[in-house]
C-alpha cells in the first residue's frame, strides 16, 4: 500500500491545488489528510489564494480515497461541506508493517503522546514543520504544512511504502 500524508492546508487553493496535481503524479492508494484543510486559524496569516469554496471543490473528487482526522481549525460546519469524515480526533493504522497513531497534533504530540510501543510512530501535523524523529523507542514524524510552512520548512508532504519519505509539492525528496 502506498500512502501519502498531508497537513494544514489552511484554505490555500494554491497549494491545495499543487497537492491535488502531486497526488495524482504519485499514484497513493490513500490520502491521509492530519487536519486543518480550510480555515486559516486566527494565528495565521492568509495563506496565498485563500478560498476554501475552491479547496472544497479541489478535495471532494477525491473523497474514495482520502482519511483524514481533525485539526484545531476543523468544525461540525467543514464536515456539512466535506464528502468525507473530518472530525475524528485520531486514527490508528498498520500500513506495510509500521504501526501509525495519525493525529493533527494539538491534542496528542511529541510532549503529550498516545501510549505508544517501541517502534510505533506518532504522525502529526499542526506544527507547519517537517519532522522525522527517534523518540527513544517510537518514532515523531511530520509532514510539515502544505501552505504555511514554519522554521525554514518547504511546502510539500510525506508519502509511505516501505519507508516515510518527505517531498517538496513538486516532489523532490527533501532530508528531514
Amino acid at each position: 500500500m502506498k500512502l501519502m500524508i498531508a497537513s494544514d492546508i489552511h484554505g490555500s487553493a494554491y497549494y491545495c491545488q499543487q497537492l491535488v496535481a502531486a497526488y495524482h503524479r504519485e499514484q497513493p492508494d490513500r490520502l491521509l489528510l492530519l487536519g486543518d484543510l480550510l480555515y486559516h486559524g486566527p494565528r495565521n496569516d492568509l495563506p496565498r489564494d485563500y478560498s476554501p469554496k475552491k479547496v472544497i471543490s479541489l478535495l471532494n473528487p477525491l473523497r474514495s480515497s482520502v482519511l483524514c482526522v481533525r485539526g484545531n481549525c476543523e468544525s461540525e460546519v467543514d464536515q456539512m461541506v466535506l464528502d468525507f469524515p473530518i472530525l475524528a480526533d485520531y486514527a490508528f493504522l498498520e500500513i506495510n508493517g509500521h504501526t501509525i497513531f495519525a493525529t493533527h497534533g494539538h491534542l496528542f504530540s511529541p510532549d503529550n503522546p498516545p501510549p505508544l510501543k517501541a517502534g510505533d510512530t506518532l504522525l502529526c501535523g499542526h506544527t507547519h514543520i517537517s519532522a522525522n524523529r527517534d523518540m527513544g523507542g517510537w518514532y515523531y514524524r511530520n509532514p510539515g504544512s502544505v501552505s504555511l510552512p514554519k522554521e525554514g520548512s518547504f511546502h510539500g508532504y510525506m508519502v509511505l511504502e516501505k519507508d516515510f519519505i518527505w517531498k517538496t509539492l513538486e516532489g523532490t525528496p527533501v532530508k528531514v
